[in-house]
C-alpha cells in the first residue's frame, strides 16, 4: 500500500490537524457560568441561601435542576406549579419571584441569560418556601416576648442538595408544609371561606334558645322542647317534653362543663349565649381569613413531628390533653397566666416529675410582691421592716451558702431581696400543691397543683403568673408514667 504525502506547489507547508469543536462549552455549561456570574454580583438577603446556590452551581457537569436547552423542564413546570399554589396553604405565591418563560425562544441571543435567570430564581424561590412553609417568615419574637417556640428552620444547602435527587419535586416541597391534621383542617376552612363555599348544614346547632324564664328542675315551659331538641335529649315515652326533668339537668350540666361553665344544670341568661354560639365573636369575611392564616402560621412553629405521645396545653381554652397515637388519651382544665404575665408558647421535652416540691419564688415576685411588704415597715426610723409576709405564706429565705437565714436578722435597707433564695418547703400550704411537671425552659414555668381549686371552676381560667396549674395532677401523673416510667415526654 502506498502513502503519498504532498504538499501544493508554491505554498508553504503546515501539519494536518482535525477541525475544532463547533461550540467550546456546551449551552448547559453555558447557562452553569452564567448563573455564577449573576451570584457574584448580587446580594441575598438570606447569606446561607446564596453560599448553597453557589455552591451547587460551581461544581463542573452538575445537571441544571429546571431548565434544558429547550426551556422549562417537567421538574421546572412541577415545581413552578406547586409554588403558585402557595397561598392555598397559608403563604403568598407573591412573594416567591418566579420567571415569565413561557414565550422562551431558544435561538433567541440571549437564550442562555433567560435560562440561567430562570434557574436561578426557581432555585431561590423553592429555598425559601421551605423555609416560609416551616415558619421562617417571621420572627415570633419580634411580635411578643412570650411567643418563644423553636424553630425547625430547613437548611438552604440541604433543600437543594434532596430536591436535585427527588423524582417528585413538588411533593418534596409541599412536604416542608406542617402534617398536623389540624393545620389540614385549617387549610380546608381557608379554603372554603376564599371560596365562598363554606358548607352548609342544618342541625341541632342551628336551633337558638330565646330569652325567657330561668329553667332549672321541675319548671314546665315551652322553652324546654327547644332545649331538648338543641341537646338532642328526647322525652321518654309517655313524657313530658316541656318539662325540665332530670336527665334534661344532667344534659345540661356536661355542656356546661364542656363549655367552661358552672355545671349547675339551670338555664340562665350565660348559658342561653353558650347555647346560641354567643359565647365568642363571630368572624366572617377577611376577620375570618386572617384568624385562620394566623393560626395556620402558630401550627409552622411546631415540630414537624409532634412525637407519637405529647401533651398540649391549650392557653386561650385553658385546656390540657395528653395525646396518644393522634388520638386524645385524657385531658383536664388548666389555669394559666394573667393578662400581664402571660404564659409563653414554646414546646420543650418534659424531663421529670416532682413530688412533694419546693416552691422557689422567681425574681419577678420577689421584687414586686414581697419587697413592698417588707419595706412597708419603715426601715429603723418606722420601727423596723415587716417580715411578716414571708411568716405568713410559710416562705424562707436562703443564704449564699446554702443555709436558711432569719429574715430579721436581715437590714433590708441595704440588701436587696432579689440576692437571696426564697423558697416555700413542701406542706399543705405549699403553692405548687403535691406535684410539679418540670421542663426546664428560659421562661422558668411549668406544669404543677395548685391550692386555689376554686379557679377551675371559672369560664376564663387567667390567672397564674405564668405556670400552668393542673386541675388533676395526680390523674395526670398516672397517665404520664404509665406511658414512660423514665418520664422523657415531649410537652
Amino acid at each position: 500500500m502506498a502513502l503519498i504525502l504532498a504538499a501544493s506547489v508554491g505554498t508553504p507547508g503546515f501539519a494536518a490537524e482535525p477541525d475544532g469543536p463547533a461550540e467550546l462549552i456546551t449551552k448547559t455549561e453555558a447557562v452553569r457560568i452564567a448563573i455564577q456570574d449573576q451570584l457574584g454580583v448580587k446580594s441575598m438577603s438570606d447569606v446561607a441561601e446564596q453560599i448553597a446556590l453557589a455552591e451547587y452551581y460551581s461544581v463542573p457537569d452538575r445537571r441544571l435542576l429546571w431548565v434544558d436547552d429547550s426551556g422549562l423542564t417537567d421538574r421546572g413546570k412541577a415545581v413552578m406549579g406547586e409554588i403558585a399554589k402557595a397561598d392555598d396553604y397559608g403563604l403568598r405565591a407573591a412573594d416567591y419571584k418566579l420567571p415569565q418563560i413561557a414565550s422562551f425562544d431558544p435561538a433567541a441571543p440571549d437564550a442562555v441569560e433567560q435560562l440561567a435567570d430562570a434557574e436561578l430564581k426557581i432555585s431561590s424561590a423553592v429555598v425559601e418556601y421551605a423555609r416560609d412553609a416551616r415558619g421562617g417568615r417571621i420572627n415570633p419574637q419580634s411580635l411578643s416576648k412570650n411567643l418563644d417556640p423553636k424553630l425547625y428552620l430547613p437548611e438552604p444547602a440541604e433543600v437543594i442538595g434532596f430536591i436535585a435527587i427527588r423524582s417528585d419535586p413538588a411533593a418534596y416541597l409541599r412536604s416542608f408544609q406542617p402534617s398536623h391534621p389540624q393545620f389540614e383542617a385549617l387549610r380546608k376552612a381557608l379554603l372554603a371561606e376564599r371560596g365562598g363555599q363554606v358548607e352548609q348544614t342544618s342541625g341541632p346547632m342551628d336551633i337558638v334558645i330565646p330569652a325567657g324564664p330561668l329553667l332549672k328542675a321541675g319548671v314546665e315551659h315551652g322553652q324546654v322542647a327547644l332545649l331538648r331538641k338543641r341537646l338532642e335529649v328526647p322525652v321518654k315515652a309517655g313524657g313530658n317534653e316541656y318539662l325540665y326533668d332530670q336527665e334534661l339537668i344532667e344534659a345540661v350540666r356536661e355542656f356546661q362543663k364542656s363549655k367552661g361553665g358552672h355545671p349547675d344544670g339551670i338555664v340562665g341568661s350565660g348559658t342561653r349565649q353558650m347555647l346560641n354560639g354567643q359565647s365568642a365573636p363571630q368572624v366572617s369575611g377577611q376577620d375570618k381569613i386572617n384568624l385562620l392564616l394566623a393560626n395556620m402560621e402558630r401550627w409552622r412553629w411546631l415540630p414537624q413531628d409532634l412525637g407519637a405521645f405529647y401533651v398540649n396545653v391549650n392557653i386561650p381554652e385553658f385546656q390540657l390533653r395528653v395525646v396518644g397515637d393522634d388520638a386524645v388519651v385524657w385531658e383536664t382544665r388548666v389555669v394559666v397566666g394573667k393578662t400581664d404575665k402571660q404564659t409563653p408558647v414554646f414546646n420543650d421535652e418534659m424531663e421529670e416529675i416532682v413530688f412533694r416540691p419546693n416552691w422557689y419564688v422567681p425574681t419577678s415576685i420577689k421584687s414586686e410582691e414581697i419587697a413592698p411588704y417588707l419595706y412597708r415597715g419603715g426601715g429603723f426610723f418606722g420601727g423596723g421592716w415587716d417580715t411578716s409576709i414571708l411568716k405568713r405564706q410559710g416562705l424562707r429565705i436562703r443564704g449564699a451558702n446554702g443555709r436558711d437565714i432569719d429574715p430579721d436578722t436581715i437590714d433590708w435597707s441595704r440588701s436587696d431581696i432579689r440576692r437571696y433564695e426564697v423558697y416555700q418547703p413542701p406542706g399543705a400550704g405549699n403553692v405548687l400543691g403535691l406535684v410539679k411537671f418540670r421542663f426546664p425552659n428560659t421562661h422558668d414555668v411549668y406544669l404543677h397543683d395548685t391550692t386555689q381549686k376554686h379557679l377551675f371552676a371559672n369560664a376564663v381560667r387567667a390567672n397564674s403568673h405564668g405556670c400552668m396549674r393542673v386541675q388533676n395532677p395526680d390523674q395526670f401523673a398516672t397517665v404520664l408514667l404509665g406511658h414512660d416510667q423514665a418520664g422523657t415526654l415531649r410537652g
